[in-house]
């Protein structure tokens, strides 16, 4: 009988906390406290120490986490942020949004992280900060980012919406992702390792004063009710949201090693099979996976192979930005950027939630081994 594999089973991760996560939320419910109550302070205080920031400020999703970021920079028309084009749309779309020029550099093809030599090249007299992505759960080269931001003046924020809990061996020190920049941004939709029951984000940061401002970003511009000191937006995270979280990230660090632990058994597995290559780590990181994406050849008739047979998989993603129509007025053109192009025809991802039995896994090696043989 076919065993029937999600590409992620949240039903079989609450079964796990159930009895843990219940009685938070129904501690919630009996407060009546829903906006801003006693656990999003407890959340910020606990992510940030478990990032290895000073502050944390919750909001309403990884997006805003970015938007109000980026809101801080106070951008000018014409004012240059960069990035990646392989990334979700949320990173670019907030740049712009906050006011900013969206300038994409291509990918390193190893790890599908910024190519910092490419960003590089893309520095004028108007870049203002560079945003890099730390793509799948693993972090880009952040010693050469903040480098090439100290040289030219620059902010850099992390799009670490992906990588809650990854760290990278920076000058001789782990470093976790979202604590090296300006600030960091994380996302809790539920798909991600520390996931809640609907939408939510925080940023993270060092600086007292930049956490004071996005706080009152975050509540329509005031620290005090109806006392406006700029315009802002209402991005708060509900109280039950934090009460999920809070009892979820318990578990983070178990939850990341067995993701690590099934990446292992795939790359291992895949390794002899012609058609696939396995996702590299670079020997700095420690990679999360919130996804574990390969390369594949006939990607597209891969994935429907899998799906036929009851097996979950996903494109992330099947076009880069600077092909988008929204931002056909940027001027970049096909064969720009070939290897996010290339990356866009190639990837695929896998289960690797640390729920996935033995049994699974096994089912999904044998599906990619019988289509490639």
């Amino acid at each position: 009988m076919a065993v029937k594999i999600p590409l992620l089973d949240l039903k079989a991760q609450f079964e796990t906390i159930k009895d843990e996560v219940l009685p938070a939320v129904m501690g919630v419910v009996e407060s009546q406290r829903f906006i801003m109550g006693e656990q999003v302070r407890e959340l910020e205080e606990a992510v940030a120490a478990a990032c290895g920031s000073r502050f944390g400020i919750a909001c309403a999703s990884g997006t805003d986490a970015l938007l109000l970021s980026l809101r801080t920079l106070d951008l000018q028309p014409g004012d240059e942020v960069i990035t990646t084009p392989f990334t979700f749309f949320a990173t670019a779309g907030a740049i712009h949004n906050a006011g900013g020029r969206v300038v994409f550099v291509d990918i390193d093809p190893t790890t599908f992280n910024l190519d910092v030599d490419q960003a590089r090249a893309a520095v004028t007299s108007r870049t203002r900060a560079i945003v890099p992505v730390h793509l799948f759960g693993q972090m880009a080269s952040m010693e050469c980012v903040l480098q090439l931001a100290e040289q030219h003046g620059l902010a850099v924020i992390e799009d670490a919406a992906q990588a809650m809990g990854a760290r990278r061996n920076v000058n001789g020190a782990w470093r976790n992702a979202g604590a090296l920049g300006m600030t960091g941004a994380l996302s809790f939709f539920p798909s991600k390792n520390l996931g809640g029951w609907g939408d939510g984000g925080m940023i993270i940061t060092q600086d007292a004063q930049l956490a004071e401002r996005l706080r009152k970003l975050r509540t329509h511009g005031g620290a005090k009710q109806y006392h406006h000191e700029e315009v802002g937006t209402n991005s708060r995270l509900d109280t039950v949201q934090a009460a999920v979280l809070l009892t979820k990230l318990q578990h983070l660090g178990d939850w990341n090693a067995a993701r690590r632990h099934r990446a292992r058994i795939y790359s291992e597995a895949l390794s002899t099979v012609d058609g696939v290559v396995p996702p590299a780590t670079d020997p700095a990181n420690e990679h999360i996976f919130n996804q574990y994406t390969v390369r594949a050849r006939r990607r597209d008739q891969l994935k429907e192979h899998l799906l036929n047979r009851d097996i979950g998989c996903a494109v992330y993603y099947p076009r880069p930005l600077h092909l988008q129509p929204c931002f056909a007025s940027l001027g970049f053109r096909e064969g720009q950027f070939p290897e996010a192009e290339r990356a866009c025809r190639e990837v695929l991802s896998l289960p690797v939630y640390p729920e996935l039995s033995e049994r699974q896994q096994e089912a999904v090696i044998g599906a990619l081994r019988e289509f490639y043989a």
